[in-house]
């Protein structure tokens, strides 16, 4: 069974389902955290405290809604749009991320956010 979490923004709260590596694991493991989160493009990025190798599956060409942890930056990174690293419609992570999971809705409502936000994220 997927683990699931919840993360907090503002009055808005959403859900997301996490995959079975190890790098999700060990993110699930650290919650609950609140992460202060910067806007890159349509990405939101921010240190959550998890200190990581590239993995295996680690890439850089991300879908909309994918959830990674950056090992560059020990930051959990949200994707929903175009980076300024993108090639195509599609996200673009600086580096190398490790993939996590993906939000279970739609992510479009994050564009109209700021440019910074605090993330309260926590287990289901």
């Amino acid at each position: 069974m997927k683990k699931k979490i919840r993360i907090r923004i503002g009055d808005r709260e959403f859900t997301a389902s996490l995959n079975e590596s190890e790098t999700a694991t060990l993110f699930f493991d650290l919650l609950p955290v609140t992460i202060s989160m910067q806007r890159w493009g349509d990405e939101y990025y921010g240190d959550c405290g998890l200190s990581v190798s590239s993995a295996p599956d680690s890439r850089q060409d991300i879908e909309p809604g994918e959830l990674a942890i950056w090992p560059a930056g020990s930051a959990l990174c949200i994707f929903f749009g175009r980076t300024p690293a993108s090639t195509s419609e599609k996200p673009r992570a600086i580096s190398p991320v490790n993939p996590i999971g993906s939000l279970d809705g739609p992510s479009e409502w994050l564009k109209s956010l700021g440019g910074t936000v605090t993330a309260e994220v926590e287990t289901v």
